[in-house]
Formats: C-alpha cells, structure tokens, sequence
C-alpha cells in the first residue's frame, strides 16, 4: 500500500507523521540537534560523547519510518538521554568534566583553590557513575528532574506515567544516592 505524504503510521499505541523524506529529517535535527546535545552533554560531560549520542539518535531516526512517538521532540530528547546513560554505564569509568550542577553541592566557586576544584570534579565524577548505577526509568526521572530542571508533572508526561509514580521513584532515587554519597565521603576522609 502506498503511503501519501502528510499520512500518520500508527506505532504502538501512539501516532506520527511519517519522516518520508531527507528534508522532514533535517528539518528535524535543525528544530532539535541543540537541545539533544546539551541534554546528552549534561549527563556525559563530554562534548565528544555528547556528539557520539546526538548523532546516534539521529542515524536511529534514520532508520525507522517514524518515531514510535506522538511528538518527535519529545523521543528525540529521551532517546538522547537514555542513549548518554546507557553509554555511562558502558563504560562505567565516569569522564574527567563536572557536571554543572556538581558545583553547588561543594563550597567550590569562582577563585576557589585547587582542592576544592578537585573535590568538585570527583564529586561530579561520582554523581555521574552513581545516576548510570540506577535503574533505567529512575535514572532518566532524576536526570529529566535534578539535571534537567523539569517538574515532577513533565516529566509524568514525557514519560507517560503518573506524577505520583515520578514522585516514589524520585523519592527512592534520592535516597539510594545519599546513602551511596555517605559511603563515598566516608571513603574520602
């Protein structure tokens, strides 16, 4: 069966347009590419591995008729960070740049000294491994929410469940890290 163009392909319980050309693709990654990479940048904290993920996302949206989505901003964005999560735990050998939000959980600032720069950094470098120790679904909720800055009510969105069940993950998500990051300062001193 022919498909016409502007026609919708139904994929699982959801319905997209079908990406029938080069140019519904690149229009696409101009709409997208900046906030996939930033996003898969956030969790990697490399620049190359954020590139590596954005451009498997893409080649991945390549291959597929259309996305198994109802809004291709929104696949596009998990696929990105479920593609940097799951090349963290891959490697499971966290990459040598803070995250951005690491700097608040430590006194280091601008003009710090050199210690507190390096605690800062190995202090991201743990946070990195310990999100890419989660589960899947609890790791993309507290990256959606903690790196991300969404609201418990987004993320029920983009992720099709219910603000209450973002809540208990969060919840026990946090809890594990803290207890995880208790371990690690004792370790430390």
């Amino acid at each position: 069966m022919d498909r016409l163009e502007g026609e919708s392909v139904a994929v699982g319980s959801a319905t997209m347009p079908l990406a029938e050309s080069s140019e519904s693709l690149s229009r696409l990654f101009g709409e997208h590419h900046r906030r996939i990479l930033t996003a898969a940048y956030r969790i990697t904290g490399s620049m190359a591995d954020a590139e590596d993920v954005t451009q498997a996302v893409f080649l991945r949206l390549a291959k597929v008729s259309a996305p198994p989505v109802l809004n291709a901003g929104s696949y596009l964005y998990r696929a990105a960070i479920n593609g940097a999560l799951d090349l963290l735990r891959r490697r499971k050998v966290a990459a040598t740049e803070p995250l951005d939000g690491a700097q608040n959980l430590t006194s280091s600032g601008p003009g710090s000294s050199p210690e507190a720069e390096a605690s800062s950094r190995e202090l991201g470098e743990w946070l990195r491994q310990a999100i890419g120790e989660l589960s899947p679904r609890a790791a993309e909720m507290f990256t959606l929410r903690y790196l991300e800055e969404l609201g418990n009510r987004e993320i029920a969105g983009l992720m099709g469940t219910s603000q209450a069940v973002v809540a208990v993950t969060l919840h026990q998500a946090r809890s594990r890290l803290k207890k995880q990051l208790r371990e690690f300062e004792r370790g430390n001193r």
